[in-house]
């Protein structure tokens, strides 16, 4: 009775600390799309006012901030979009008497460049 009573409460912990992990993640995916979609080409801007994406340097901006905290990931730009995809691996605490010492985690998150704060909500 005692195992399994310590094998719940290692589901409920190792579980939120899982969710948890996967909202930084998410979190952490966001903001560094969001750093790439500033890359705008500032030429073409200047020149019809188009917000069109550097993809190059837009994957460089996302990866400099992924860097930047520490995240491990993946970002490109193609077109006029950023995706970006950030990895956690998550310890388990209780979980690894049990032999599960580690779970993974991914999300995804992708950026478009808008013009002030009155561009499409995503």
């Amino acid at each position: 009775m005692a195992a399994a009573l310590v094998l719940m409460i290692g589901l409920v912990l190792d579980g939120g600390l899982t969710l948890s992990a996967r909202e930084r993640a998410l979190g952490e995916a966001q903001e560094a799309a969001r750093a790439g979609a500033q890359a705008v080409n500032l030429a073409v801007y200047r020149q019809n006012g188009d917000l069109v994406l550097n993809p190059a340097q837009a994957a460089a901006d996302a990866d400099t901030y992924l860097a930047g905290i520490g995240a491990t990931g993946t970002a490109t730009a193609t077109g006029g979009l950023v995706t970006v995809t950030v990895t956690i691996v998550q310890p388990m605490q209780l979980l690894s008497a049990a032999g599960l010492h580690a779970v993974t985690v991914h999300a995804t998150a992708t950026a478009v460049p808008v013009r002030g704060i009155n561009g499409p909500i995503p």
